[in-house]
C-alpha cells in the first residue's frame, strides 16, 4: 500500500463526500434558488449513502489491498445507517445481511434474477479507481467485483466499470486531457450495454454547453439507473476536469439524482485539482472509521 495510491484515493474519497453534501442540499425546497444563481446553501452539508459506501469501499482496499466482497457486504451491512438516503431494496439487501443472509443471492433478486442496474454501484466507486490509476485494466475488473456486491446487472457493472476507469485516467494523466480524448480512453474498457451506448452519446455532445439540453439525451439520474447517471456525468466530468467549482455546478445544473451525479463527477474531478477551501468548511466531515485506511493529518482528516 504506497502513499501516493493512499493519497489519490482519499482525495477522490473527499471530493465525492464534498459532491455529495453539496448535491444533496438540492433537495432542500428553500434551496433551489441558490442552486440556480450558483449560491452556497446554509451550512453545514450532510452527505448521503453514497459517501457511506464510498467510505466501506476505500476501507476495504486498504485493509486487504483488493476488493474482498465478503468483507465488503459485511461492511455496507454493519455500517448501513438508514436515513443516510439508501433506496428500497439496498435498504431490504443490507438488512437481509445483516439477519445473516447471503448477499449473492439477494443481490440478484431484483430483475428475474439479473439484480438491480440502479446507479448505487457507480455512485460509489470513484475512490477504488483513483487506488488502481497505474492499472486501468485492474480498475476495471476489481469495479466489478465491487458492484457485484448489490448491484449484479451488466448495466450497473458497466456503470461502475466506467466511472472507476474515468478516475483512474484522471488520477494517472497529469497534463490537460481534451474531453474526447478522455472519453475515448474510458470507452475503451466499457463492455456493450446502455451505458456504453450512453458514452458515446455523450462523446457527441461535447460541443454544448447547457447541461439541460446534455441531460435531455443523456439523463440525469432521475430513473436512479446506471444508464440515466453515468453518460451525464461523464460529459459534466470530461469539460470539466481540472476545475471542481464549474464541474459542480454544470453537474447540478440538470437537476435530477443531484447528490449522486455530483458525488460521481466529484470524486473522478478531484483526483486533479484542489477542493473549494470553504466548501469543506461547509462540510460533514467523514465518519471516523475511515480515518485508518490512511495515516497523517490534513485538510478534511475525518474527525
Amino acid at each position: 500500500m504506497t502513499s501516493d495510491r493512499i493519497e489519490r484515493a482519499r482525495a477522490s474519497l473527499l471530493g465525492l463526500a464534498l459532491g455529495d453534501a453539496l448535491g444533496s442540499q438540492f433537495f432542500v425546497p428553500a434551496n433551489r434558488a441558490a442552486f440556480e444563481t450558483r449560491e452556497l446553501p446554509p451550512a453545514p452539508w450532510q452527505w448521503t449513502d453514497d459517501t457511506e459506501m464510498a467510505c466501506s469501499v476505500l476501507l476495504v482496499l486498504a485493509r486487504h489491498g483488493t476488493i474482498d466482497q465478503d468483507a465488503l457486504a459485511a461492511g455496507f451491512a454493519h455500517r448501513h445507517d438508514f436515513d443516510r438516503g439508501y433506496g428500497p431494496s439496498t435498504n431490504r439487501l443490507l438488512r437481509l445481511v445483516r439477519e445473516g443472509g447471503d448477499w449473492r443471492e439477494l443481490a440478484r433478486e431484483p430483475f428475474d434474477g439479473q439484480g438491480s442496474w440502479g446507479n448505487g454501484a457507480a455512485m460509489r466507486v470513484a475512490p477504488l479507481g483513483a487506488w488502481y490509476a497505474d492499472d486501468l485494466g485492474e480498475a476495471a475488473r476489481q469495479a466489478e467485483l465491487s458492484a457485484s456486491v448489490t448491484h449484479p446487472h451488466p448495466e450497473a457493472v458497466a456503470g461502475a466499470i466506467a466511472v472507476a476507469v474515468a478516475t483512474a485516467i484522471a488520477a494517472s494523466t497529469p497534463e490537460r486531457l481534451a474531453p474526447g480524448v478522455f472519453l475515448d480512453r474510458v470507452l475503451e474498457h466499457v463492455p456493450a450495454t446502455q451505458v456504453r451506448q450512453g458514452i458515446l452519446e455523450a462523446r457527441k455532445l461535447l460541443t454544448i454547453r447547457d447541461p439541460g439540453s446534455a441531460a435531455a439525451v443523456l439523463g440525469n439520474g432521475r430513473q436512479v439507473a446506471s444508464h440515466d447517471t453515468v453518460p451525464y456525468t461523464l460529459w459534466a466530468a470530461a469539460r470539466h476536469l481540472d476545475d471542481y467549482e464549474n464541474a459542480f455546478w454544470t453537474t447540478s445544473a440538470a437537476g435530477g439524482d443531484v447528490d449522486t451525479t455530483c458525488a460521481i463527477v466529484g470524486g473522478i474531478v478531484a483526483t486533479r485539482t484542489d477542493l473549494p477551501p470553504r466548501w469543506l468548511e461547509a462540510c460533514e466531515p467523514l465518519p471516523s472509521w475511515v480515518a485508518t485506511s490512511w495515516a497523517g493529518d490534513g485538510p478534511g482528516t475525518p474527525q
